[in-house]
């Protein structure tokens, strides 16, 4: 049976079946645990899918994320976490798509998001197998969230176009000599306020950076923007 199926090219699910083989679990076993992490909220609890196995039976499977699956393992039997996590590395290598066109910054700073977003995915996974690891965190803190300036450069925008933008399309705004976001769009998950006192003098101060999800986001927005002035300097 080909245990993985690819929904798109970003998206892959694993099989409730290979997941009890490589726990080394009854597949009936893996199925309950998935259905009551399901009823308490922890995973999403997909349909059940009837598939063929190697034997040419028909059997009933859940196809779960990446996510899922890593919380779904730590459940079963966490010393198989390790395998769970080079299977997935086999199953994305195959399953990899042609690397885009970073030549184009809008294609690159999108890659980036979608890059670090699955990074944090998995992170956070690995946090739910070991409640009292600090590493998502600290992850997030170093490396999940990026500064006007970074993206600008991402994006190959001119700082004083791209912020005049942001401030045109009710994205940013100037709040008391500092940057900030719009509400509506830091609860979206699009942006993340970070707090800190300077040490030179004590002046406290708010820092907006925008989260991978942000990244994407304003890519996409920011190409679109883009595509129109060009059209209309063909027109013109």
């Amino acid at each position: 049976m080909n245990a993985i199926t690819a929904i798109s090219a970003a998206a892959l699910t694993m099989s409730s079946e290979e997941i009890a083989s490589l726990v080394e679990s009854r597949h009936d076993n893996v199925k309950t645990s998935i259905e009551r992490l399901g009823a308490r909220g922890v995973i999403q609890l997909p349909a059940l899918q009837e598939v063929r196995n190697h034997l040419g039976q028909t059997v009933s499977v859940y196809q779960l994320c990446k996510r899922d699956s890593y919380v779904v393992v730590a459940q079963l039997s966490p010393e198989f976490t390790a395998r769970l996590v080079d299977r997935w590395q086999e199953l994305e290598a195959q399953a990899a798509p042609a690397l885009p066109d970073f030549s184009n910054p809008v294609a690159a700073a999108r890659a980036w998001a979608d890059a670090k977003e699955s990074e944090l995915r998995t992170a956070e996974a690995l946090a739910l197998a070991a409640p009292k690891a600090e590493y998502v965190d600290r992850y997030v803190a170093a490396n999940g969230a990026k500064g006007f300036r970074q993206v600008a450069k991402l994006l190959g925008a001119n700082e004083h176009e791209f912020r005049a933008w942001l401030q045109d399309e009710k994205i940013m705004y100037r709040l008391g000599g500092e940057w900030t976001a719009h509400q509506c769009h830091i609860d979206a998950g699009r942006f993340v306020v970070k707090t800190g006192v300077a040490h030179v003098n004590d002046h406290a101060f708010n820092a907006t950076k925008f989260t991978p999800k942000g990244v994407n986001w304003i890519a996409g927005l920011w190409g679109q923007h883009q595509a129109r002035l060009a059209q209309e300097g063909v027109q013109q």
